[in-house]
């Protein structure tokens, strides 16, 4: 038993592999439930559902809270369902397959609403997250992974296990990508591992298979489209585009409602990408302009807007320093759309924002934790949060989109 014990283990407050049963409390924000032991130790279990009393096997203890696997559930939730993946706890892609989808996106917007009680906005209703209308194969990009090929081919290639830093499980389909993509996967194993048996790379590699309107493509540099709403978007398949082509028209049509007030006539897409919310908003502004640092995102931003014939949006590359730089538009009369990487916005952003003081700021985030640090200080700077509406991006997983509405002094009537 203690060859098994791992070397830096530490053996306090519980040794290795003790098994305590728990109540389990509420889930945190990357998917593992809160549960206590009856001397009110923090033990972290995933798998689980608050309500429910699991049986746990200690295999890390940590300062002030310890981890745990599931070993059993002793008294199951009525939200409790059998997952749809073989693979499900094992590969670390899905958190919440074993949670029935209307709990979902209650535990979902139960984690918004936390945010917001830590960041001390408690007092601002978390309207309930709307899911997404297709709950498996919705999913258009996959981005498998594999280690330095073996000579026969046999290295995994999949995603990361869960629990593990390093370690990837074989995936030889996957239930949340798309049916397209799931019959274009085998293929692009196989060439994978023939490749690697001849090539004997020193290091791995990641595939991509992005279904798009050309079908599915592996290649990362080729031009590729998308459509939402009435538009055509190009890019190249490597780069970001919102993966849930079935709930995306919703959550564009959202922000632009968001985006519209009496008065405000100019829209700024902040962090624009391709120009997916400065297009789809086009017709209900009388101009709109994009912002990117990216040169190559404003580039593919100009052509879709020549695509679809849009005549009263430009879109401009924003340095660092000077991100509202060039821009006409009379700050009460405009709204700004800002949809960052998970890092949120950095300081430099947040400073010439609540320089320009615009009308309106709808903040759209894959990562509330961030979102609620961002908008902390836009409501020192005199803003108010009019509305915050989660959208489930992405079923059985962790992940939630959150959509805040934020209304400038001027507009809300301070001074």
């Amino acid at each position: 038993m203690d060859k098994q014990v791992p070397k830096n283990f530490i053996a306090e407050p519980y040794p290795y592999h003790y098994e305590l049963e728990l109540i389990v409390d509420s889930l945190t924000n990357l998917g593992s439930g809160i549960c206590r032991a009856t001397d009110g130790w923090v033990v972290m279990v995933p798998f689980v559902i608050p309500g429910e009393r699991v049986r746990a096997r200690i295999y890390r203890n940590h300062s002030n809270y310890s981890e745990a696997d599931l070993v059993e559930v002793l008294d199951r939730s009525p939200d409790r369902v059998d997952p749809a993946c073989r693979l499900f706890q094992t590969c670390g892609g899905c958190q919440y397959q074993h949670i029935e989808y209307g709990r979902q996106l209650e535990e979902k917007t139960a984690r918004v609403v936390e945010l917001m009680e830590k960041a001390g906005l408690g007092e601002h209703r978390v309207e309930p997250a709307v899911g997404s209308p297709q709950l498996y194969h919705y999913r258009s990009k996959i981005t498998p992974h594999y280690e330095r090929p073996a000579r026969d081919g046999s290295q995994p290639i999949g995603f990361l296990q869960h629990g593990r830093r390093r370690t990837i499980v074989d995936v030889e389909s996957c239930p949340i990508a798309t049916q397209a993509i799931n019959e274009v996967l085998p293929g692009a194993r196989a060439e994978a591992r023939e490749s690697g048996g001849k090539k004997r790379r020193q290091r791995g590699g990641t595939l991509l298979l992005r279904h798009v309107l050309e079908g599915v493509v592996t290649d990362p540099k080729a031009v590729v489209s998308e459509r939402v709403g009435g538009l055509t978007f190009q890019f190249r398949a490597g780069e970001f585009f919102q993966n849930n082509p079935y709930i995306l028209p919703q959550m564009v049509d959202y922000v632009i409602g968001e985006a519209k007030s009496e008065g405000v006539q100019y829209l700024v897409d902040a962090y624009c990408g391709s120009g997916l919310f400065a297009l789809s908003a086009a017709s209900s502004f009388t101009q709109v302009a994009g912002v990117e640092v990216s040169d190559q995102a404003v580039l593919w931003a100009q052509a879709n807007c020549r695509i679809s014939r849009i005549e009263n949006a430009r879109f401009l590359i924003g340095k660092a320093e000077a991100i509202f730089k060039g821009l006409s538009f009379l700050p009460e009369e405009t709204t700004v759309i800002i949809d960052p990487p998970r890092k949120g916005c950095d300081a430099s952003f947040r400073d010439q924002l609540m320089g320009y003081r615009p009308a309106r700021v709808v903040y759209v985030s894959c990562n509330p934790a961030t979102q609620t640090r961002d908008v902390e200080e836009f409501l020192q700077s005199g803003y108010r949060i009019e509305r915050i509406q989660p959208f489930d991006l992405f079923p059985h997983t962790r992940h939630i989109e959150n959509v805040i509405t934020l209304v400038g002094p001027e507009e809300n009537g301070s001074v």
